[in-house]
């Protein structure tokens, strides 16, 4: 920038990016200090390198509102865990349905587990029977993201929310967060996080809870 440009010419950009053409150096600063500007090189690579008469102070300060604004527009995936067994009692199964419910309206992704033990593994067909329901009754407000699949003893699908249903969550968590809150959502990156509710998680497995109350 300015005097710390080691090249003896320049292909100039003027304020509003229209082009000067190939200069002097000396001529390319003595217009930047004309118009009190700085001389920035936004092309070093370049032969002769390009640059552009600007603010720099300004551009730095523009770009790191660009910078924050888009950190705060970040969204988490976060996703949660909710653990059935196949024969699930009734009344568990709604208060199960009531948690998958709640998670899809704050607009996270849930993973349902249907855990098989000794002879039900023979009987897949009642996880994924169990599944499709789950699915026919939360359409409203989400859909299957990855279909039921067998996996050892257990048998998962991915349920997402619906996109209107994700930015609804979104609007009313950015209204509940107050300046400082804000503040420190910014100076984080985003990250997947994996959730689940229910009992105390074992050592080892700390930020993962499972659920299997009522199994």
């Amino acid at each position: 920038m300015n005097e710390q440009i080691r090249a003896r010419e320049v292909r100039l950009v003027g304020p509003e990016g229209e082009q000067v053409g190939i200069v002097p150096l000396e001529r390319a600063l003595q217009l930047a200090a004309d118009v009190d500007l700085d001389l920035v090189e936004v092309a070093p690579m370049a032969r002769p390198p390009v640059c552009k008469l600007m603010d720099f102070g300004k551009f730095k300060y523009e770009s790191a509102l660009k910078a924050r604004e888009a950190r705060r527009n970040q969204q988490q995936t976060v996703i949660k865990e909710m653990k059935l067994r196949p024969k699930i009692d009734p009344h568990d199964y709604e208060t199960k349905k009531g948690h998958v419910v709640r998670f899809l309206k704050a607009g996270d992704k849930v993973k349902v587990t249907i855990m098989f033990r000794g002879r039900e593994q023979s009987r897949p067909e009642l996880g994924y029977r169990l599944l499709r329901r789950l699915e026919s009754e939360i359409t409203e407000l989400g859909y299957v993201e990855a279909a039921p699949k067998q996996d050892g003893r257990n048998m998962i699908m991915v349920l997402a929310p619906h996109r209107a249903v994700k930015a609804s969550a979104v609007a009313a968590t950015a209204s509940r967060v107050g300046p400082r809150d804000r503040a420190a959502d910014e100076s984080a990156p985003g990250a997947d996080e994996t959730v689940a509710v229910g009992e105390t998680a074992t050592a080892g497995d700390t930020g993962t809870v499972a659920d299997t109350n009522g199994e």
